[in-house]
């Protein structure tokens, strides 16, 4: 992944930095592609996984719709080239303003996950003469597996409207005039690699579908949400996810109805491979049992080690030496908490090499703060360092 030409143009950069390798970016979308069309599904690119406004353009211009969480990430779509109608706008805890702004552009729809947000949009619409398409959020109870903090299709999650509430929301629909109810909507959670996940999601999916049907409420849309994982411990070999499994075991177990859309919400499967952090060594630091590489980026860079307890690859990537030592690889952050990993093993490693945290693309700079004062980190686009 790392050239010896990219590495030369890395050391002109001051560090830290993301970079993106866009060919890997270009195939994976590809990928996608490829097997969504095989079964006339459409996917919307999960904006909260990477607002660069490069990657998302790249990504506008293959054709992918746009999942935002905000209004803010709605506005950001339209600018880098998304088209409104194929625009969804989730969330738990939509603003006002958020809300109007998506329906000032039309967007095509709103997952909406309460019985109050429904009142809310339907006073909104009303105000700007609208008529907002709805899909609702419904919370299957579908245990992934996956970290505690990123599972949201159990009940006690805040997301997502529970089953039993259906009656009173369909109650509320019907006195929303300004409403239109389109199909409905599922998240389970993020990082799930076992597919076996997603299969139970279809077989609930079938039962709520067979519910709205006995109402008389035919849905022209299901989305399923994304989840997909990626393989952040053997990022070289295994660079994309199986996006052909995937869209595979939902044609299969989805009981699918005439002219109905399945729609998709893929966003780490489709970015979090092809970022890393590029870092340099300030310092090596020996404790009485441990060594220490301390870095010049910290948690505030990427913030997934010390908030998840994630796992991310570490390569020194200017190390000649042919031996490996063992380091605990630290930020500079005040905290205690700014460590990337330990007991990595590393090329030996001196001051001034730079380390390659790998599988970034992904919550990575789009979790950025500037904790402790810090910059910001920028980043690069590899066809954009190989043209300097």
């Amino acid at each position: 992944m790392f050239t010896t030409e990219l590495i030369q143009q890395f050391k002109e950069l001051e560090t830290p930095f993301y970079f993106y390798d866009t060919d890997l970016l270009d195939s994976t979308l590809a990928e996608v592609k490829k097997y969504a069309q095989r079964y006339d599904f459409t996917v919307h690119y999960a904006v909260k996984a990477n607002t660069n406004s490069e990657i998302m353009s790249r990504i506008a211009k293959e054709g992918l719709g746009a999942d935002c969480v905000s209004g803010n990430e709605v506005t950001q779509a339209l600018a880098v080239g998304f088209q409104a109608d194929d625009i969804v706008f989730a969330g738990v805890g939509k603003s006002d303003k958020e809300i109007l702004t998506a329906l000032e552009a039309d967007i095509f729809c709103f997952n909406s996950e309460s019985v109050q947000e429904l009142e809310v949009i339907q006073e909104l619409a009303q105000r700007v003469e609208k008529v907002a398409r709805i899909a609702l959020r419904l919370n299957p109870n579908v245990k992934a597996n996956t970290h505690k903090y990123i599972t949201t299709g159990l009940e006690e999650n805040k997301f997502g409207i529970s089953l039993s509430q259906l009656p009173e929301v369909l109650q509320v629909l019907e006195k929303c005039k300004n409403l239109e109810l389109v199909g409905i909507h599922f998240h389970i959670g993020s990082q799930i690699l076992d597919l076996e996940n997603f299969r139970n999601l279809c077989q609930r999916l079938n039962e709520i579908q067979d519910t709205f049907e006995e109402k008389n409420l035919p849905l022209k849309h299901i989305n399923v949400g994304g989840g997909l994982g990626i393989d952040y411990r053997s990022p070289n070999s295994n660079p994309m996810s199986n996006f052909e499994a995937y869209f595979q075991l939902f044609a299969e177990n989805i009981q699918r109805r005439p002219n109905q859309k399945i729609h998709f919400e893929l966003g780490r499967s489709i970015v979090g491979q092809c970022g890393s952090l590029i870092t340099k060594v300030l310092y090596l630091k020996e404790g009485l049992k441990k060594k220490f590489v301390i870095t010049d980026a910290g948690m505030n860079d990427l913030i997934r080690p010390s908030l998840y307890q994630a796992y991310h690859k570490i390569e020194n990537i200017t190390s000649t030496a042919e031996t490996a030592e063992t380091y605990d690889v630290v930020g500079p952050v005040c905290e205690s908490t700014d460590c990337f990993d330990k007991n990595v093993s590393l090329k030996q490693t001196q001051r001034g090499d730079l380390l390659a945290i790998r599988s970034a693309g992904a919550y990575g700079e789009v979790m950025i703060s500037n904790y402790n004062l810090r910059d910001r980190a920028k980043s690069y686009c590899k066809d954009w360092l190989l043209n300097q």
